[in-house]
Parts: C-alpha cells; sequence; structure tokens
C-alpha cells in the first residue's frame, strides 16, 4: 500500500493551478489542528503532503511542454496566486482534443503542435493512482475517451465536470468490473452558488415556506464563463446544477418556475465568480417571502479543498480493493452524484467512509461494508443538502 497518492489531470487551467498551489500552501499543516480553508489536513491517514503530481495532460500550445509547476500560470489562467511553486518535474503531454476545445475558446487557445501522447502507457510507467477530469463544460466526446484510457490505465477517477459518468449505470459497472473507484460528477464548491442554493431549499422546505419561484445567475471572467457562452454545451451544466437544488424538495416544481445556471462573460472578473440567487415563497398565511443573496467568490480556489479530499477519499478505496461509485463521497462533493441524498447525510455518509465503516454502495446497498481488518482509519467531513433516497443509519462517527 503506497504511502503517497499520485494524481494525474486533464486540463491543466485554473481549478488545476488552485489545486497543485493548494497541495503546496498547506504542505506542512499540522495534521492535529484545524486548519482555516480545509475539511481534512489528514484523511484516512493520508496527507496534503501526500498528494504528488505525477502527470498531466492538455492541448494549449501555452502549456504542453513544459514543466507543470510553470504551465498551472501560462496561458489564459487567471486564478489568483496563493502560493508558490516551484518545477515539479512534471511534463504537461499533449492530450486528446475531441469536442475540448469549443467556438469561443479556440479563439485565445492555440493548439500544440503534434500527436496525442500515449495517455495509458504514461498514466502506467508514473504509477498514478487518480485521474482528476477538469475538462471544459461540454467536452463530452473527449471525458468520454479519456475514461476508457483511465480504465485501461488501472487508475481510480474523480470527474470534476458535468459529463455524467459515475452516476450512469453502463460507466459505473465498468469501474466495478475493473474494481477502480470513481467520485462523480460536477464538482461542489466548499461554499459556492449550488450548496448555498441547496441548502435554502431545504431550509425552504424543513420550515414549512413553500417555494414558488427561484434562479441563480452565476457570471465570472475565466475561460470557464467563457466557454459557457457557447449554450449548446451547456445542456448537462444546467441539468447537473438544477437537479442538485431540486434534489432537497419533495415536491416538483414546474420547470419555467426555476432557472439555474451561468450567464455571462465578464472579463475583468478575471477568476472571480458573483452569482445572484432569488427566492420566492409562501409562509403562514399564504404572506410573500423573499432572498436575495448575492455571492461572490474566487471560483477555482473554491474547489480546490474538495478535489484534494476526493483523490484521498479514492486512493483509500484502491486500498481497500473498493470498485465502482463511492456513493457517500460523490454525495458530498458532487452536484449529480449517483444518489442525492440530504447534505447532512452526506457528511456523515463520507465520515463513515474514511473510518472504514461503509464501502462503495452505500447508498443503493446500505448493508454493504468494509472488511474490518482493512481499515482502522478515523475522519470527519463538511456539509451540504436532502434526499431523493437515504441510507439506513450507520452509527456515531468515531
Amino acid at each position: 500500500m503506497s504511502k503517497k497518492v499520485r494524481v494525474a489531470i486533464i486540463g491543466v487551467g485554473n481549478c488545476a493551478s488552485s489545486l497543485i498551489q493548494g497541495v503546496e500552501y498547506y504542505r506542512n499543516a499540522s495534521r492535529e489542528d484545524r486548519v482555516p480553508g480545509l475539511m481534512h489536513v489528514d484523511l484516512g491517514g493520508y496527507h496534503i503532503s501526500d498528494i504528488e503530481f505525477s502527470a498531466a495532460f492538455d492541448i494549449d500550445r501555452e502549456k504542453v511542454g513544459y514543466d507543470l509547476g510553470e504551465a498551472i500560470f501560462r496561458g489564459q489562467n487567471n486564478t489568483v496566486v496563493f502560493a508558490k511553486v516551484g518545477k515539479l518535474g512534471v511534463p504537461v503531454h499533449r492530450g486528446m482534443t475531441h469536442d475540448g476545445l469549443g467556438k469561443y475558446l479556440s479563439e485565445v487557445i492555440v493548439k500544440a503542435p503534434g500527436p496525442t501522447a500515449d495517455i495509458v502507457k504514461i498514466l502506467k510507467e508514473t504509477k498514478t493512482d487518480v485521474v482528476v477530469n477538469y475538462l471544459p463544460v461540454g467536452s463530452e466526446a473527449a471525458t468520454k475517451w479519456y475514461t476508457e484510457q483511465i480504465l485501461e490505465a488501472g487508475c481510480a477517477m474523480v470527474n470534476c465536470m458535468p459529463v455524467f459518468i459515475a452516476r450512469e449505470d453502463y460507466w459505473r459497472k465498468r469501474f466495478e468490473e475493473h474494481k477502480l473507484p470513481i467520485i462523480g460528477d460536477d464538482i461542489k464548491s466548499q461554499v459556492g452558488s449550488t450548496i448555498i442554493h441547496r441548502v435554502l431549499t431545504r431550509l425552504f422546505q424543513e420550515r414549512g415556506v413553500e417555494l414558488e419561484h427561484t434562479y441563480q445567475l452565476n457570471f465570472g471572467g475565466n475561460t470557464d464563463f467563457l466557454n459557457m457562452l457557447e449554450r449548446e454545451r451547456l445542456v448537462s451544466k444546467k441539468i447537473s446544477k438544477t437537479n442538485s437544488v431540486l434534489s432537497q424538495l419533495q415536491h416538483p416544481m414546474d420547470k419555467d418556475d426555476v432557472h439555474i445556471g451561468p450567464s455571462d462573460y465578464v472579463p475583468w472578473l478575471k477568476d472571480r465568480k458573483w452569482a445572484h440567487i432569488r427566492m420566492e415563497g409562501k409562509a403562514f398565511g399564504d404572506v410573500p417571502l423573499t432572498v436575495d443573496l448575492k455571492l461572490e467568490v474566487h471560483d477555482s480556489p473554491n474547489s480546490a479543498g474538495i478535489v484534494i479530499d476526493a483523490v484521498r477519499c479514492c486512493k483509500l478505496g484502491l486500498d481497500r480493493g473498493l470498485g465502482g461509485a463511492l456513493e457517500g463521497p460523490a454525495s458530498y462533493f458532487m452536484k449529480s452524484p449517483p444518489f442525492q441524498v440530504s447534505d447532512e447525510r452526506a457528511h456523515e455518509l463520507t465520515g463513515a467512509f474514511i473510518a472504514g465503516r461503509v464501502a462503495a454502495a452505500c447508498i443503493s446497498d446500505p448493508e454493504e461494508t468494509v472488511a474490518p481488518r482493512q481499515v482502522n482509519l478515523g475522519g470527519n467531513g463538511l456539509a451540504t443538502g436532502a434526499p431523493q433516497r437515504d441510507a439506513t443509519p450507520v452509527g456515531s462517527e468515531s
């Protein structure tokens, strides 16, 4: 059992930059202390400093061929710089394009020359444990192509993008057959527009307020928002964000009463994202109740801590010989997991998974447990929203 978590990255954009900076920033964090910004310093015996970057893939000529530690600050990347990162000794290889480069991105990104690298060979030779998918929204064919490479190479996967892999029976079964863990789909930010909207929706539900209309409008200045100006690429993203929020309601809402999704690109915001959320409901005596909220975040760092936890959960899954979707962590870390549960329940199940009290299928098969001899680990988590399907209790956390 390796004491390191070897991580490869597909797509060396702002999210990759924040992830790599974060690993450096928290490298010396105390295992015993509560550290601001982190959900877990130590997760199941793996410290943040145990994460090592093994390989990286991109198509941008400003990044391909450069050391990963340099590439994260090149090209169109414009996220906040909060940590010094030296050379990592990891070259950025030429990846596969497929549908990864949309209309607007192709106006600011030039493809690197040369053929696609041998992804499977590189992942195997670098002894990669977990591959993180950071492809642009709408990269349906590219994500599925990379997923095949990941399976063939024998790696776990964290699918941060709203291309449905972990939640689909076909792909879940493929990972189960290969005894490889997957956490997906579509990363939740630590405190982002979706998690806040979910929690408020759940609050309306639990306090007896009928939600009649709601919207969530998001805009920012990074290439993610530039890419999403191409509305055809937004289908899965809108589905993912909308279903994540509406999963907190016991009763359906008419589609005309809900609007959730990216709305515009404002270049001077750079990697900042502004989200406007409005909720209109009926309270006691049918009296109107309205919530108007604005959230401002640096978009990419807001998800990096989640990915740091997700890759370590995948490594625990590999250590324990688990295959398929890790349902507890997926419900906690992702907008579109295989099964939606309340955020409180997702938090509980993730803690139980880390501690080794439940295995991969803790929601679809609550009786599935990890053999006690395989684990001797503890841990905690953060929190998110409400159920379509809740598992039976797993007992108190240690």
